[in-house]
C-alpha cells in the first residue's frame, strides 16, 4: 500500500526552510542512541568534528576512541568490539571508510555479520572545494554489494538522527551515508522512518520520483513547479533505504505512474537507480531515467554549483520526468500498433 505522507512536510518552495547538513542529525542521534544501550560506542578517523562526534566524545569519553588515520585498523577493530558484545559506530569521510577499508568492511564486518554501523560523512559532489579525491559518488554502489549490509541515505538532519537511532537498534552491518553541506530541513518529527520502508511524499500519476539523500527536496520541487507549469503530476518517494529496498512500494509506483526517474547523489552505475532498475526488470519493466553523476569523478566547486555542473537540480530533474513521459508516450504506441496488427487491423 503506498503511503502519504505529504501533509507531515514542508511546501518545497518555502523560502524560509531551515537548512543543516544531514551529518549534524548523526551527532545528535548518536548520543541519543548511546542514552538508550550503553553498548554504544563511537570510533574515530582522527575527524571527531567534521563527522559531529563532539558532543559524543563529551557525554561519553569512556565509550569514544580515537584511532587516528588508520581506517583499515578502524572497521578491524570495529569488528572486534562487535564481537566482544559493543554496537560499535565507526567514522570517518565515506571517501576513506568505507572507500578505503572497504576489504575490511567486506571481510571483519560482513563476512562475519557483525553489529557495526560504518557511518560515511562527506558523502557526494556537494563535499565542494576538497575535489574528486574526497568525493564519494561509489560509496553505495561498493556497500549494496556487499551481502548482509543495509544502506541507508537520509534525506535531511531529522531524518538522519531517526536513521541513525534506527541503526543502532538494528542487528548487523549498516552503512549510513551523510553529506557536509546544509541542505533543506523538509521532513518533520512527525514524519513517518522505518528502516527499509520508502515514503511516499507526494502523489501522482505521470511519473514517479524516487530519491535518495538530500535530493528527495530537490525531486520535490521539480514535482511542484511540473504540476503548476505543465500540469504533470509525480509522485515522489523517499526511498532512503537503499538495501534492502521497499519492493512492494516501488512496485506500487511503477505500476501507478508506468515510468521512473531515479534521483541520487551518486554514480548512476551501482546506486539507487541501478538497485530499481534490477527490480523493475524482473518484476515489471518500466521506462526509468537516471539523475546522477553520469560516469564522472568529481571537480573542485561550490557545493550548489557542482549539483548544477553534473546534473542533478531541479530543472535536469525536470527534463528527466519529461523524457521518462514521452517514453512511456511511445511504448504505449507501439503496444496498440502490435496488438491491431494482431488482430489483423491496418493502422496509419
Amino acid at each position: 500500500m503506498i503511503r502519504k505522507d505529504a501533509h507531515l512536510i514542508p511546501k518545497p518552495f518555502d523560502p524560509k526552510i531551515e537548512q543543516k547538513p544531514t551529518r549534524d542529525g548523526y551527532g545528535v542521534g548518536v548520543v541519543e542512541a548511546a542514552k538508550a544501550d550503553s553498548r554504544v560506542v563511537v570510533l574515530c578517523a582522527d575527524l571527531t568534528e567534521s563527522t559531529r562526534n563532539l558532543d559524543f566524545k563529551k557525554f561519553f569519553p569512556d565509550r569514544f576512541v580515537q584511532m587516528g588515520v588508520q581506517e583499515q585498523l578502524l572497521a578491524a577493530l570495529g569488528a572486534g568490539m562487535a564481537l566482544a558484545g559493543k554496537i560499535p559506530f565507526i567514522t570517518s569521510y565515506a571517501m576513506f571508510c568505507p572507500g578505503r577499508a572497504w576489504e575490511q568492511v567486506r571481510t571483519n564486518i560482513c563476512l562475519n555479520n557483525v553489529n557495526v554501523k560504518v557511518i560515511g560523512s562527506h558523502a557526494g559532489v556537494s563535499v565542494g572545494p576538497d575535489g574528486a579525491t574526497h568525493q564519494a559518488i561509489e560509496d553505495i554502489a561498493i556497500m549494496r554489494v556487499i551481502p548482509n549490509m543495509t544502506v541507508i541515505a537520509p534525506c535531511d538532519a531529522i531524518e538522519a538522527r531517526k536513521a541513525t537511532v534506527a541503526a543502532a537498534r538494528l542487528e548487523g552491518p549498516c552503512y549510513l551515508r551523510f553529506a557536509r553541506e546544509k541542505t533543506p530541513v523538509f521532513t518533520t518529527d512527525a514524519t513517518p522512518f522505518e528502516i527499509g520502508k520508502a515514503t511516499v511524499l507526494r502523489d501522482g500519476k505521470d511519473v514517479a520520483l524516487i530519491a535518495c539523500g538530500p535530493l528527495v527536496y530537490k525531486a520535490l520541487r521539480a514535482a511542484d513547479e511540473l504540476a503548476k507549469r505543465d500540469r504533470i503530476q509525480c509522485m515522489v518517494v523517499n526511498s532512503h533505504t537503499v538495501k534492502p529496498l521497499d519492493e512492494a512500494t516501488i512496485l506500487a509506483a511503477a505500476d501507478r505512474c508506468r515510468a521512473v526517474v531515479t534521483v541520487e547523489e551518486h554514480q548512476i552505475t551501482g546506486g539507487l537507480g541501478g538497485a530499481i532498475a534490477e527490480f523493475l526488470t524482473k518484476t515489471r519493466p518500466t521506462p526509468i531515467e537516471f539523475i546522477g553523476v553520469q560516469n564522472r569523478f568529481g571537480e573542485s566547486g561550490p557545493p550548489n554549483e557542482l549539483i548544477e555542473h553534473f546534473g542533478m537540480g531541479v530543472s535536469h530533474i525536470k527534463a528527466a520526468v519529461k523524457t521518462a513521459m514521452a517514453r512511456k508516450r511511445a511504448g504505449r504506441l507501439s503496444l496498440s500498433t502490435i496488438m491491431s496488427k494482431l488482430r489483423g487491423v491496418k493502422t496509419s
